[in-house]
């Protein structure tokens, strides 16, 4: 009797220590391990089945799986490749349902650790969390891996370590949650196939215009690529290629080693500072066994050309109010292209100031050459005297040929008052009451060209008269030539010796063009003077003798 009391309390003590009691008391013990075996009732009688424990008692037990895996093992030499892994779960459960399997088999707080061990790789990316891996949905996570140019094409180790932590068993309300740490190795592959460098980019485009972008492209690989397309993009608003920001060029094949030059269309816009422009490209090819390929990550700088300029300097002008007169000066091109079929053009828009030839060629210039211009223009008579600023643009053709225009050109220019286009002068201006004279005149050619076929008329009102002679001629007059002119002028009996009375000049004449002017009317004062000589004056006399002369002819008559 009292060994059967002990058998039976030995066997109550060894089903408290595996849990049994526990389970079907529906008690969770106090502490738990994992279940190695299936206990054996003491007294000969079967052990319940696990699952069926389970399923009464709430108890789940097992444990996450985890392992890494990778789609694209392709790595390629000279540049820091993008490798992404796959951490894949495939976890284990002792006990338990399919509704509490999640429980055991996440992997919590998942960290992974990548290392290229011996090889001459280099994982560029540090420790990653990851958070949870459950079974049904792996993590695909991206590393860094650094491939030396001249590594040898192969297969390569990277060491793979994981982190984690996960529930290994649940039972009622207790849990025994355990931390794990294992480790993985995963192939990449240095690839045999061609890859490429961009090793030059150079351009003619000018901030402001569009040019040619020249790129040269190596094949740094092992293999020749067929059927080659490159591509490049540019990642900056100011950098066009093609019709947008992209634009690709074919070429047939490329051998290992081998370097081709490819042009694309490149377009700079006006606001663009001068700087670097970063472009990035990929070369889609096939290997030699036909297989489509990929090469990704190419990248590179350009730098255009700066903007086309030009300045003005030397400025002489010969402008005046009402007249015509030339600005001159010198252009330079500041480049930095040399300039076809330059000219210099009136740009303004004031009334005031009319080109007589809007622009003047001066032919091609070299980048830092100069040039002597003159542009004849004619000023308004409404227009200001002094300091001017005028307008000026330089058109002119680039390398390709195409018609380009820089109009930041306003120079000064100094614009003189107006000044009588003749000048007239008489230097005995007077005349004796009732008498006749002939009066010089000087005149003097102001323009700034020759005037020809001068046709000079003097103009008088009672009691001066013109007499005879009342128009003179000359030629030619140069510019600043002085002519003397010759007129008849004569005093009517009404003169009154002291006063002043005028004469007028005008002057037609043909200018430079050949085109036919009239100058304006010059008045010049003539004084009238009492007669030296005494006695009647000179119309009284007149009479008296006309008196007398009429008296001896009646006389004459008679007698015959």
């Amino acid at each position: 009797m009292r060994r059967t009391t002990v058998l039976a309390v030995f066997a109550a003590a060894l089903m408290l220590t595996s849990g049994t009691v526990g389970a079907a008391a529906g008690v969770a013990p106090a502490s738990s391990t994992a279940v190695e075996s299936s206990p054996t009732d003491l007294t000969g009688t079967a052990a319940p089945d696990p699952a069926a424990q389970s399923q009464v008692s709430g108890v789940v037990e097992g444990s996450p799986d985890l392992s890494v895996v990778t789609a694209r093992p392709e790595v390629t030499p000279g540049r820091t490749n993008e490798v992404t892994l796959q951490v894949v779960n495939d976890g284990d459960v002792n006990l338990g349902t399919p509704q509490t399997r999640d429980i055991v088999t996440t992997a919590r707080n998942v960290r992974l650790t990548a290392d290229a061990d011996d090889s001459p790789l280099t994982v560029e990316t540090g420790t990653l969390a990851l958070g949870a891996v459950t079974e049904t949905a792996p993590r695909e996570v991206p590393i860094a891996v650094t491939v030396p140019n001249g590594t040898d094409p192969g297969n390569y180790e990277l060491e793979v370590e994981l982190e984690y932590s996960y529930t290994h068993r649940q039972s009622g309300g207790v849990t025994i949650d355990r931390s794990e740490t294992v480790t993985a190795e995963v192939d990449v592959e240095v690839t045999e196939d061609a890859r490429f460098r961009i090793v030059d980019v150079t351009t003619d485009a000018q901030i402001g215009d569009q040019g040619t972008l020249e790129a040269t492209v190596r094949n740094v690989g092992a293999t020749a690529a067929y059927d080659a397309t490159v591509a490049l993009e540019s990642s900056s608003a100011g950098l066009g290629l093609g019709q947008g920001t992209s634009d690709a060029a074919r070429i047939d094949s490329i051998a290992p080693g081998e370097s081709v030059t490819l042009p694309y269309d490149a377009a700079f816009t006006s606001t663009a500072p001068a700087r670097q422009y970063a472009l990035t490209g990929n070369v889609a090819f096939e290997t030699p066994d036909g297989i489509p390929h990929v090469d990704e990550g190419l990248s590179a700088g350009v730098a255009p050309l700066g903007e086309q300029t030009f300045a003005v300097s030397d400025v002489e002008s010969t402008l005046r109010v009402g007249a015509d007169g030339e600005l001159t000066g010198t252009v330079t091109n500041d480049g930095p292209a040399p300039a076809d079929n330059v000219v210099v053009q009136y740009a303004g828009d004031s009334p005031n100031v009319i080109p007589i030839e809007r622009s003047t060629a001066v032919g091609p210039l070299e980048s830092g050459e100069s040039t002597s211009f003159a542009l004849p223009i004619s000023i308004g008579g409404e227009a200001e005297t002094g300091l001017q600023s005028i307008d000026l643009a330089v058109q002119y053709r680039n390398d390709d040929g195409e018609a380009r225009r820089y109009d930041e050109l306003a120079v000064g220019a100094d614009v003189a008052p107006e000044r009588d286009r003749f000048g007239v002068a008489v230097e005995n201006r007077s005349i004796e009451a009732g008498g006749t004279r002939t009066v010089e005149v000087a005149v003097t050619n102001n323009l700034d060209e020759p005037a020809r076929d001068v046709e000079a008329r003097l103009f008088a009102d009672d009691p001066l008269d013109t007499g005879a002679t009342d128009t003179g001629y000359v030629q030619s007059l140069g510019p600043g030539e002085t002519t003397t002119l010759r007129f008849e002028l004569t005093t009517t009996g009404s003169a009154t010796a002291g006063s002043t009375y005028p004469v007028s000049l005008d002057f037609r004449y043909d200018d430079a063009d050949g085109d036919s002017q009239l100058s304006d009317t010059y008045r010049v004062p003539i004084e009238v003077t009492a007669s030296e000589g005494g006695g009647l004056p000179v119309p009284v006399i007149v009479v008296a003798l006309l008196v007398l002369g009429t008296g001896a002819l009646v006389v004459y008559r008679r007698r015959q």
